[in-house]
């Protein structure tokens, strides 16, 4: 996470943006973080991959929709519950990835002596409903690049 926060700072500053970073791992905190949001008029939001927010998936897609605030989320969940969108690597890849690990150890193979491998399909899904909710034109060239699409 350190060095994907050092990225976004990075290009926040090229681009001339603020980047406030807030985290939350409890109801109250993400009631807390979108006070802030609220409260600082944030523009546009991106969520980061997260075990716990997954599971808030629902009720984070509901408070960006309550407060008109776009939000690029990392896992497909998001923008299928009415997300804006969401861009992040593909789940399908890297459960395939697994099995073909589990494959080759329950053939003998010892865990260490397996390359280490990660996704590097990466999947684009855009909610245009969201996107009209929120006033916002996708530029087709970008719903060209999408993996799915949400009518």
């Amino acid at each position: 996470m350190e060095f994907e926060l050092k990225e976004l700072h990075e290009a926040a500053r090229i681009l001339g943006l603020e980047l406030l970073v807030l985290k939350a791992n409890s109801e109250s905190g993400i009631s807390a973080a979108f006070a802030t949001i609220v409260e600082r008029r944030i523009g546009a939001l991106l969520f980061a991959a997260d075990p716990f927010l997954y599971a808030q998936h629902e009720h984070l897609v509901a408070l960006t929709a309550r407060h008109a605030i776009p939000a690029i989320f990392f896992f497909p969940e998001f923008a299928r519950a009415g997300g804006l969108m969401s861009y992040g690597a593909s789940l399908i890849e890297a459960y395939r990835l697994a099995g073909v690990y589990a494959g080759k150890i329950l053939k003998g193979t010892g865990p260490a002596d397996l390359p280490v491998q990660q996704s590097t399909k990466v999947e684009l899904i855009i909610n245009l409903k969201t996107a009209r909710a929120l006033g916002i034109t996708v530029p087709l060239t970008l719903i060209g690049r999408a993996d799915e699409i949400i009518e």
